[in-house]
């Protein structure tokens, strides 16, 4: 099988081009953050439309293969729930989020207007470049709607819906959006899943949920075939399931009496503090309710005294907060999970995808002591 990786991933006409032809078996499969030469072609799974480099956010990205049938599979779901119409293209078109734009766009035969910086005049002015009256659409991540409720709210107004995902959103912005009458839709999935798959709790049309061991388990037609040349790690994240193949997500969660999802965050986002064990999500969720520190991330970080303790890391507040962020975690988890310091910094960094750089955070103030 042929390979071909789109000259610039910046330029997503091209790239919803090259998608296209190779979902219709008319071209290539189309390989993103991944270097080709390193491919094996002979371990692409048959009827692979994309290979996709995953952001990365838990420090080893993987390389998923992707079907035009589960890509398809995922549009077609998307449409079912939220309506077809034009897209702004606001996040990076080297992520699954974005790649899905491109996708929902091209398969309703629809425009899609990129959003060059993704800031919020940009999207501001992709939305304005729209054709009037036609239904449009977004997918976001926190971060930019955060900024175009503050500095451009009549263009969400454009949109039918905004789609929100990449990380928990905080209630404050939810809140916000419902009293300007924005319609905010909160999505949950991964690369591994074709982008998102439940839709404000809701699974997609065609999508299944299980809760095994605490862990989130996603089945359905948008599963990737798995990681390219990783037949190990494709076997432990996809296993079968009473004839049924399903992807481990790693995320914690639980079902309720309606068959929502609640994601209460990563299995593997947790420190033993004082023989404690405590989920750094649910830290950060209590954080946020501080209205200074409502951006923060929430790192674990070596404790002479308790082995580990959690750290506040914010680019709005400082360490007068403190006092205000461990009340509110004592509140919601009682006193071993509160937060040991606020760190301030000049910036949080950011992957690709626009999720917290947590692992770069780490390498920096994991080992730090508290002052």
């Amino acid at each position: 099988m042929a390979l071909l990786t789109p000259g610039d991933p910046a330029d997503p006409l091209a790239l919803q081009g090259a998608l296209l032809r190779a979902m219709d078996a008319e071209g290539p499969a189309v390989v993103v953050g991944v270097d080709p030469a390193r491919l094996d072609r002979d371990a692409l799974p048959a009827g692979t439309a994309l290979v996709l480099a995953t952001s990365g956010s838990t420090g080893v990205p993987k390389r998923v293969a992707l079907s035009a049938a589960a890509l398809r599979a995922s549009a077609a779901a998307t449409a079912a729930r939220i309506g077809e119409g034009a897209w702004v293209l606001a996040l990076p078109a080297s992520r699954i989020a974005g790649i899905q734009v491109l996708v929902r766009a091209a398969l309703a035969g629809a425009p899609v207007q990129p959003a060059a910086s993704g800031g919020a005049a940009d999207v501001a002015a992709a939305a304005a470049a729209l054709p009037d009256g036609a239904p449009a659409y977004t997918s976001l991540v926190p971060a930019q709607l955060r900024a175009l409720l503050r500095d451009a709210p009549d263009a969400l107004a454009r949109f039918e819906a905004v789609l929100v995902g990449g990380q928990r959103t905080p209630p404050d912005l939810l809140e916000e959006a419902a009293e300007r009458d924005i319609r905010v839709v909160r999505t949950y999935g991964s690369t591994e899943t074709a982008g998102g798959c439940v839709y404000d709790g809701a699974p997609l049309p065609g999508v299944m949920l299980r809760i095994e061991a605490g862990e989130v388990l996603v089945a359905g037609e948008v599963l990737a075939d798995g990681y390219v040349g990783d037949p190990a790690a494709t076997a432990v994240s996809f296993p079968v399931r009473d004839g049924r193949r399903w992807y481990r997500t790693g995320d914690r969660g639980a079902l309720t009496t309606d068959g929502a999802l609640q994601v209460t965050g990563r299995a593997d986002n947790v420190i033993v503090s004082g023989g404690v064990n405590v989920s750094l999500d649910l830290v950060e969720a209590a954080v946020h309710t501080v209205p200074a520190l409502r951006d923060a991330v929430v790192i674990g970080a070596a404790d002479e005294t308790w082995g580990e303790a959690s750290v506040v890391v914010t680019a709005q507040g400082d360490a007068r907060d403190l006092a205000d962020a461990r009340a509110a975690v004592e509140r919601a988890l009682g006193a071993a999970a509160r937060p040991r310091e606020v760190v301030r910094v000049g910036a949080v960094p950011l992957l690709a995808s626009g999720k917290p750089d947590r692992v770069a955070l780490r390498e920096r103030f994991g080992g730090r002591r508290p002052g």
